[in-house]
């Protein structure tokens, strides 16, 4: 039973009971039960209110993890329009692998980005300490120039017949 239900049922019982609410002790049990139909009332309204507030926060929610997946990534490909788009920064987070031949003992040896860094290695095979030349690598970086792509004229793209 509700509150306001539960009011009803006083007020019945009062009603039941033929009190003078003019006069006396009925008059303050008509106001007290008054008062209690106005906070369950408004016990209700704000019962109400909440649902309504949840269901808004609720949308909200919704609307804040896509607007977070789009930002920072959910790991998929698909975007919250349920489109598939190319993460065009893949391309920057390749690791790059070099071989390099150890002098000392002709190993090949396979060196990554971190490894470049540090600007010296040790040969597992021959413990050799082998200092990295980078001047070549940076040099070919700095150029501008993609030597991994060929240049295409309109001609070659268009279709033999």
């Amino acid at each position: 039973m509700t509150p306001a239900e539960k009011v009803a049922y006083i007020k019945g019982l009062m009603e039941g009971m033929e009190l003078d609410t003019a006069k006396g002790e009925g008059k303050i049990l008509a106001a007290i039960v008054d008062a209690l139909e106005d906070l369950a009332l408004q016990q209700e309204d704000m019962g109400d209110a909440i649902v309504e507030l949840n269901d808004g926060l609720d949308a909200v929610s919704d609307d804040l993890e896509d607007v977070e997946n789009v930002v920072f990534g959910d790991g998929e490909d698909e975007c919250c329009c349920g489109h598939h788009h190319d993460d065009e920064d893949d391309e920057d987070d390749e690791d790059y692998e070099y071989e390099v031949e150890c002098p000392a003992c002709g190993a090949q040896l396979v060196l990554e980005d971190g490894d470049l860094e540090q600007g010296v290695i040790q040969c597992p095979e021959c413990g050799e300490t082998l200092e990295l030349d980078l001047s070549e690598v940076e040099e070919d970086d700095d150029s501008g120039d993609d030597d991994d792509y060929e240049e295409y004229d309109d001609e070659d793209l268009e279709p033999e017949e």
